[in-house]
């Protein structure tokens, strides 16, 4: 079997899988949209209005790999959000906040001094001329559901763009929304290495 590994870049308002089986009246974009490679699917997912890189392979063994939670894979996302954190709730997201009963694991958190280099949201985020916003590079070793957007509201800071630029060593650089890539040779290597996986076809 020749396995495929890729990278995308989901833009907002598009679903992790490739059909919509909702009963919604007018059809979402789904990844059949973007990517006309068959028999690939999502390595963990991104919510519908969450942008930013995903991975897909039909190789089940990485996909499993990179989907347990206790193999703590790292997952990096530049978050804007309303008004500007101060030194405390920054350390209440790197320390763990309680979400749902549940406290999450310790963090990297980032404030940015300056707006990262992404492209322009469609459609944008919605501004209030009276509320600043700012953002954070937030690195997580787990992945709940909607687990960053509820992390930034517990501390009181609601998520207003959401955005996945890495996974692990694979970037989101060089791809813009709606854009699909091979992985490189030296991009597997570094995910093979990271959970000793045996060589496999291409």
């Amino acid at each position: 079997m020749s396995y495929r590994y890729l990278l995308f870049h989901k833009p907002y308002n598009v679903l992790c899988q490739f059909t919509d089986d909702s009963s919604i009246e007018q059809r979402r974009s789904t990844l059949k949209d973007y990517i006309p490679v068959p028999s690939v699917y999502p390595v963990g997912r991104l919510d519908y209005d969450s942008e930013g890189l995903l991975l897909l392979t039909n190789d089940g063994q990485l996909q499993h790999q990179l989907s347990d939670p206790k193999f703590q894979h790292p997952r990096t996302y530049w978050v804007q959000v309303e008004r500007i954190p101060d030194e405390t709730a920054l350390r209440q997201l790197r320390q763990g906040v309680e979400i749902q009963g549940y406290c999450t694991r310790p963090a990297t958190v980032i404030l940015l001094q300056a707006e990262p280099p992404l492209p322009p949201r469609n459609p944008p985020i919605r501004f209030r001329k009276t509320v600043p916003t700012s953002w954070l590079e937030m690195t997580l070793t787990e992945g709940r559901n909607r687990q960053v957007r509820r992390m930034t509201a517990s501390v009181g800071f609601p998520t207003l763009r959401l955005v996945r630029i890495r996974i692990g060593y694979l970037s989101l650089e060089g791809l813009q929304p709606g854009q699909w890539r091979e992985v490189t040779a030296e991009e597997l290597h570094h995910l093979r290495q990271k959970f000793y996986i045996g060589n496999a076809k291409r």
